[in-house]
């Protein structure tokens, strides 16, 4: 059964690349256009995102985990991330890896969900704080019509309400979500007691989505997108944002019709701003999967995961 789920990653793998061939070719032919110098900069902050989310992983346990595959790990869980549903490939395999770690399933799942918390938060922060000092980077009024954005608001609102009254009617669930939020504030509180762990855990929240803004950015300057380098991060934080509650693998698809649409508001041209988002996409998806892929079947086959 180990030998298949070794090679079952990369299986998957070279499926999502012929569902994609389309979108592949037209990023390599965006990347022989694109300023070398540049897309070696966007190259080392994607390599740095995976320094970054094992910072805060870190962080989120009191623990120490073994640096080496821990690291590991976490290339592996970028390949994972891009072959299931957004957040349910990372998640899975960095439970996984903290449990074969000894920590219990609980205290796993609750260091789980206080990183994925501080990176949201780090996330939405660092946007906010963006569209402070530059609150003209987006113009959203190019695409929504005057008066789009109180119904759209008012419905995701309504959702929200919606959602929030069905896990309060379920009983069980309200039990399990009792249980589970005792489990993670308790973790969260033995993290914040412990200065390395909480810069750790806040550093690399924080680091993680700032990287990848930059990498966008150092990818449109390599293509000549005339938009600022801040407006172009502003756009990549809100693309990433709104595309958090759509279920697709990896954000396949969505993320880069979501970074298209930031990109335009932002300024850019359309024929520009494609090829800039294919580009940064075979950077920071593509080009890492196939290695990610392997790394995840060894890391299942060392029973490291």
């Amino acid at each position: 059964m180990r030998p298949v789920l070794c090679l079952l990653p990369v299986v998957l793998v070279a499926l999502v690349a012929v569902r994609h061939r389309e979108v592949l070719a037209d990023g390599f032919g965006s990347l022989r256009r694109a300023d070398p110098p540049w897309l070696l900069a966007a190259g080392g902050a994607t390599c740095l995102t995976w320094v970054a989310a094992a910072a805060g992983r870190q962080g989120a346990v009191v623990e120490r985990l073994p640096r080496r595959r821990l690291l590991a790990t976490q290339f592996a869980a970028g390949a994972a991330s891009h072959l299931l549903p957004t957040g349910l490939g990372a998640g899975a395999v960095n439970l996984r890896f903290m449990t074969v770690c000894g920590l219990p399933l609980a205290r796993s799942s609750a260091a789980l969900a206080l990183y994925l918390l501080a990176e949201g938060v780090a996330r939405v922060g660092l946007l906010a704080a963006l569209l402070v000092a530059f609150p003209h980077a987006l113009r959203p009024d190019v695409l929504l019509p005057e008066g789009a954005g109180g119904p759209l608001l008012s419905a995701l609102g309504a959702g929200a309400v919606a959602a929030a009254g069905t896990l309060l009617l379920v009983r069980r669930a309200r039990r399990a979500l009792s249980s589970f939020l005792r489990t993670a504030l308790c973790e969260a509180r033995s993290v914040h007691t412990r200065p390395a762990r909480a810069l750790a855990l806040w550093g690399g929240s924080f680091a993680f989505p700032a990287l990848q803004a930059a990498g966008l950015a150092a990818v449109g300057l390599a293509l000549g997108l005339p938009v600022p380098p801040a407006h172009m991060a502003v756009a990549y934080l809100a693309a990433t944002v709104a595309v958090a509650l759509i279920p697709t693998p990896g954000g396949l698809g969505s993320v880069e019709a979501a970074l298209i649409v930031a990109l335009v508001t932002a300024g850019g041209p359309v024929a520009v701003t494609t090829g800039v988002v294919l580009a940064y996409r075979i950077i920071t998806v593509w080009l890492p999967l196939v290695p990610g892929a392997l790394t995840l079947g060894a890391l299942v086959r060392l029973k490291v995961i």
